[in-house]
């Protein structure tokens, strides 16, 4: 019976070194498909909206917009077609440690005016900040301490504000992917890290406490469907 009571330390095996890239390339095709449906890009460009909102003056020029352990860069990909249908100007950059998911992504036909660069995200440098920053599906991958030592640097490094849209921990959550992917994924890392990210997943409480340990006021922190967390936060 798994422990819901607190964050698994158990590693995804997305995080181990040596995966084939047809491995990664089906990994993030169906990363994709759950972001679709399982309200994954929606909580994402809601955290886009939020921080722009009442920002007309940034609208008038192109807005940046990092990912930091952007996969397949899908989520900066709904972002593109947003702001298309919105006529507003975005310059979007992904980056990811994993030099086969950068690879990936660039592969990707939709994705081709986007900047995407392999690299550790605490190694990266900005002539000049951007003005958001967000991640989705990556703080789980990592240790509490880890995390807060992250909130601070997103917080260092952006101008307007940065969000997070990841996992609630719930057995609902756990026990729902667990079958979907068991039925409907043919990738092995799919079917063992989506419902093993839901034990490594957060508590509105959790929250909370790391912003709290890393200093970090105001800040919003919503339930978004399906079993999602959305924490912005302006700066």
């Amino acid at each position: 019976m798994p422990n819901f009571q607190q964050r698994s330390s158990a590693k995804e095996l997305l995080d181990g070194n040596n995966i084939p890239f047809a491995h990664i390339a089906q990994n993030m095709r169906e990363l994709d498909i759950i972001n679709q449906r399982l309200g994954g890009h929606r909580a994402t460009l809601k955290g886009v909206q939020q921080l722009l909102k009442g920002k007309r003056d940034v609208l008038h020029t192109p807005v940046h917009i990092v990912e930091i352990g952007c996969g397949g860069g899908d989520n900066l990909s709904a972002i593109q077609q947003w702001a298309a249908e919105n006529n507003i100007a975005v310059r979007l950059t992904g980056v990811d440690i994993n030099e086969e998911c950068i690879t990936y992504a660039k592969s990707i036909e939709r994705n081709n005016s986007i900047e995407f660069v392999a690299s550790d995200y605490r190694k990266l440098f900005f002539p000049s900040k951007p003005h958001l920053i967000f991640s989705s599906l990556f703080c789980h991958h990592f240790t509490n301490a880890q995390l807060v030592q992250q909130l601070q640097w997103m917080q260092q490094n952006v101008l307007l504000g940065f969000f997070i849209n990841d996992l609630h921990r719930h057995p609902l959550a756990y026990y729902s992917i667990k079958a979907f992917t068991q039925a409907f994924s043919k990738s092995y890392l799919v079917k063992n890290d989506a419902p093993l990210s839901v034990l490594r997943g957060f508590t509105k409480k959790e929250w909370q406490s790391l912003l709290a340990q890393a200093h970090i006021t105001p800040y919003k922190c919503s339930w978004q469907w399906a079993f999602r967390w959305l924490v912005t936060c302006t700066v």
